[in-house]
Formats: C-alpha cells, sequence, structure tokens
C-alpha cells in the first residue's frame, strides 16, 4: 500500500507540473485569443485536451486500482459494483434512446441529430442525478435525525 501511495503521489506531481507548464506558457507567451474573434484557439485546444487526459487518467486510476483494491478485500462486492455499473449503463441507455434531439436555438452553425440527441441525454442525466443527489441528502438527513432521537 506504501509503493500504490507514492505511485499516486508521483503520477500527481508529474500531472500538476505538466498542467502548470502549459499554463505559463499561454500566459507568458501570450498565447491566449483576447476574444472570440480572435480566432487563435491553438493554445485553449491544448488546455482542453490536456485536461481531458487528465480526466482520463483520474477515471482511469479509480476504476482500475479501486476495484483491483476491493477484489483484494473484498470479492463478494464485486457482484454489488457490477450491479451499480449495469444500473448505470441501462439508465444511461434508456435516457439516450427518450431523449428528444430538440433543436438547439441561435445556432451560427447547425448541430447534428447527434449531437443534439447527445446534448440532451446530458442535459436529462444531469437533471436525474442531481435530482437523486438533493433527494440523497435529504433522506440522510431525515434518517440521521430519526436515529439520534
Amino acid at each position: 500500500m506504501k509503493n500504490l501511495n507514492r505511485i499516486f503521489k508521483v503520477l500527481s506531481w508529474a500531472l500538476a507540473i505538466v498542467g502548470v507548464v502549459i499554463v505559463a506558457i499561454g500566459l507568458l507567451g501570450n498565447k491566449f485569443p483576447k476574444s472570440v474573434a480572435d480566432g487563435n484557439d491553438g493554445l485553449v485546444n491544448t488546455l482542453l485536451m490536456w485536461a481531458y487526459i487528465m480526466l482520463g487518467i483520474a477515471v482511469a486510476c479509480i476504476i482500475i486500482f479501486g476495484i483491483g483494491i476491493k477484489a483484494a478485500s473484498e470479492p463478494k462486492s464485486l457482484i454489488k459494483l457490477l450491479i451499480g455499473l449495469v444500473a448505470a449503463v441501462a439508465i444511461v441507455a434508456i435516457v439516450y434512446a427518450l431523449a428528444p434531439a430538440s433543436p438547439a436555438v441561435g445556432l451560427q452553425t447547425p448541430a447534428t441529430h447527434g449531437e443534439l440527441k447527445l446534448t440532451d441525454t446530458i442535459l436529462t442525466l444531469t437533471y436525474i442525478f442531481g435530482g437523486a443527489a438533493i433527494l440523497a441528502i435529504i433522506v440522510g438527513e431525515i434518517m440521521s435525525a430519526v436515529r439520534n432521537k
């Protein structure tokens, strides 16, 4: 476990340093566009790609190491994890199938049907999971209050 913590520490420092270098290049080299009309979005795209890479690495570490550690400590808990994963995939699939792909208003370039469907899916999932989070907080507080009496 100590080696795993050391690996995560070194990996997080390396990612942070690369991120700081990319931002420093943009700020010191005056590479960021002053407005949308400038059209110079080369470094902005680089920053976005780096953010996607960091997000992908973080998610991969969470999944790989989380499942690995959980499997080593409690093999039976993998079934619960699999049930949760199947439920999440089912919710996303149902929401995607029901997404209306409503036309976007005010766009200069028209969006494709797939882009509209994906946008509506993400918005609906945000509403569903946001509402579920709020409901879980309320129910958790009520359950805590009832148990403490």
